[in-house]
């Protein structure tokens, strides 16, 4: 389990070394890639082939691995998932800070989740469902989280209201379920709600309140699977800077998932170097990065 002062690992090493670097021939790299690719959906381009190098290489070595080929048998052999869990948590790059990209927050306090409170009173409702898939190491689900608590106030406990995050790596599920934090991570967050919602934990470090943290949900959850496994379907989807990560067959069909597992008219928020494109008739732009179920 991660400590709170350990970062994620950085996505790029330092190329000072690379001559200490295991080499992977043409062909690994491309075992590797298309396992990946198979069970995760990440595409790792030609320009990813040091990061794997770099992040799998210490391993190897400890692990008695004498090339990324006998790796590769190893994983493909393994009866068990673990061994692809590990791969992930090694390979996948996971950063994020407190109210990052913060139109999507403005536009949720001041439209979404207003507007989606209207519409569960209209129908005597009160079941308020919002998912954050690839939520990372936790700082949107808990952002959410300190928002909608403070917009409902004395009125939250009337409601069904909670957030479910979900991400591949366990690692950072595992940093989110902590929930304490380096304080430069939270430097985003408006004074008023870093005074409400956290509280110093020592070394410099911010730790979410138990009062959050009850809200917030975390599971293990790969977006790659054809079906999710939820009863209901929800008012709102973050998925932001994931699918950065797929190629376009990936995302199109993610976002059909996603798409079937919204109320009609329920939000789609993806990051802002994400789009989902001009040719697919599923959901209604509304602003950058920011769509609407048809």
């Amino acid at each position: 389990m991660l400590t709170s002062q350990e970062k994620p690992i950085p996505d790029k090493f330092p190329t000072s070394d690379t001559s200490l670097m295991m080499q992977i021939s043409d062909k690994e790299f491309e075992l590797i890639r298309t396992l990946v690719y198979d069970q995760f959906g990440i595409n790792l381009t030609e320009q990813k082939r040091s990061l794997v190098v770099g992040r799998l290489q210490k391993y190897l070595k400890s692990a008695g691995f004498d090339s990324f080929r006998s790796y590769y048998n190893y994983l493909t052999s393994d009866p068990t998932t673990q061994s692809l869990t590990d791969l992930i948590n090694k390979i996948s790059t996971n950063y994020s800070f407190f109210y990052r990209e913060k139109a999507h927050f403005d536009f949720f306090v001041q439209t979404a989740l207003p507007e989606t409170l209207k519409k569960l009173k209209s129908c005597n409702s009160n079941n308020l469902r919002i998912w954050t898939a690839g939520c990372s190491t936790g700082e949107e689900p808990y952002m959410l989280e300190m928002l909608m608590t403070h917009h409902l106030g004395l009125e939250y406990s009337a409601w069904d209201a909670g957030i479910l995050a979900t991400d591949i790596s366990e690692r950072v599920l595992n940093f989110a379920r902590d929930g304490i934090y380096p304080e430069e991570r939270t430097n985003q967050v408006p004074a008023s709600l870093k005074q409400k919602y956290f509280t110093l934990a020592g070394d410099g470090s911010m730790a979410v309140v138990e009062k959050i943290k009850k809200g917030v949900t975390f599971r293990r959850l790969n977006l790659m699977n054809r079906t999710f496994p939820f009863k209901k379907p929800f008012q709102m989807i973050f998925c932001r800077n994931v699918m950065i990560y797929f190629d376009k067959p990936t995302r199109d069909e993610l976002v059909k998932r996603f798409y079937s597992n919204l109320i009609p008219g329920g939000y789609l928020f993806v990051g802002h170097s994400e789009t989902l494109g001009r040719d697919q008739n599923l959901f209604q732009y509304l602003m950058p990065a920011t769509y609407m179920k048809i």
